[in-house]
């Protein structure tokens, strides 16, 4: 008997591991298709384990992310989507103005063009010899500059754009007053350009600035003396109007419902001060 006390030993060692054995299969057996898959790949390969989503009950999540974490990407997929929503606004508001002037957008040398921007719009309005939006030399608005600024100050009241006015010229003034430079002649035409904005329905809280650049910043790619560098540039911001938070407009989904433009643009007739075309 002495020579033999240990052998039950291993015997029960063998016992017991062969029922370990039988419970990882029976275990095994009745988990779900996914950890079968996950089981039978790391016994295929046991130094590349699938760990990316589960290796036994519980998940397994490498990243290890917080709520906080979690909280903070929510809020990054909320602000793309609403600025995804806020870029699709501004496109439907663009090709909505060009409607309204009855303009084709693919034109080379159209009297508008509109930009969409990461926070809204930029509106150019050419000054060319064919459809001039002033009379030579001076501020004095065209019946087409008067229709042009009349449409855009209806879809600047109706949408709270803040604005900021910009002139420029593509030469000096051709009159022969030493005393009236490029720099007043674009200064004056943003001027008018704010006053006719005013005029026709735009709360002046709204404009931001007025500047004249004179010919100092030339479009590129334009030679300085083409007529497409007398221009005035509107740029427009969906954002909370100056001294009144409340006056906030940033569109979603819930806000996009707005009555669309009329089909037909408004006479070209001015409108009375501070009214807007009825729909």
């Amino acid at each position: 008997m002495a020579g033999h006390g240990g052998a039950w030993k291993v015997a029960f060692a063998d016992f017991m591991t062969a029922l370990m054995a039988l419970f990882l299969v029976l275990w095994i057996s009745a988990q779900d298709q996914e950890i079968l898959i996950a089981t039978s790949r790391y016994f295929q390969s046991p130094f590349k384990a699938p760990l990316d989503n589960h290796s036994g009950v519980m998940p397994f999540n490498s990243n290890k992310q917080t709520t906080s974490t979690g909280s903070q990407q929510g809020n990054e997929k909320e602000l793309e989507k609403n600025k995804q929503i806020q870029l699709s606004f501004l496109n439907s508001v663009a090709a909505d103005f060009y409607r309204l002037l009855h303009l084709d957008q693919s034109l080379a040398d159209k009297p508008i063009d509109v930009q969409v921007t990461s926070d809204g719009l930029r509106v150019t309005l050419f000054d060319r010899a064919k459809r001039p939006l002033f009379a030579p030399g001076t501020t004095e608005f065209t019946d087409w500059g008067r229709y042009a600024l009349q449409s855009l100050a209806w879809t600047i009241d109706r949408h709270h754009f803040r604005v900021t006015i910009d002139g420029h010229t593509s030469l000096a003034p051709s009159a022969g007053n030493e005393n009236y430079s490029a720099w007043e002649l674009s200064a004056d035409r943003a001027n008018a350009s704010r006053r006719s904005l005013v005029h026709y329905a735009v709360d002046p809280n709204y404009i931001e600035r007025v500047t004249g650049y004179a010919n100092t910043r030339p479009l590129p790619g334009v030679k300085a003396d083409s007529d497409s560098n007398d221009r005035v540039t509107l740029s427009l911001t969906l954002t909370p109007k100056p001294k009144d938070a409340t006056a906030a407009f940033l569109p979603t989904a819930a806000n996009l419902n707005t009555p669309a433009l009329p089909a037909e643009a408004p006479p070209t007739g001015d409108l009375p001060a501070k009214a807007s075309p009825k729909i």
